[in-house]
């Protein structure tokens, strides 16, 4: 997937949940980005992430780095 696709996807998401109070909009991401995102995309993404999340909503970053993403990456 493309670095563009990827980030525009996940703002995308952020964005419909960046209405909801801050924590529930961070729990919100994260599940719907573990639930129905693909293993290489969370690893892909993580990785993005890592490497300064360029272009990211903030939304996103923290929520998968609060919610040790390492462990939700191997799950599936």
């Amino acid at each position: 997937m493309k670095e563009q696709d990827m980030v525009r996807m996940a703002n995308q998401i952020a964005a419909y949940f960046a209405s909801y109070p801050a924590r529930t909009g961070e729990q919100e991401v994260h599940n719907h980005i573990t639930s129905f995102w693909e293993p290489r995309m969370r690893s892909h993404l993580r990785d993005y992430i890592l490497q300064g999340g360029k272009g990211l909503h903030p939304l996103v970053v923290a929520a998968m780095a609060e919610r040790n993403e390492s462990v939700s990456l191997s799950r599936s």
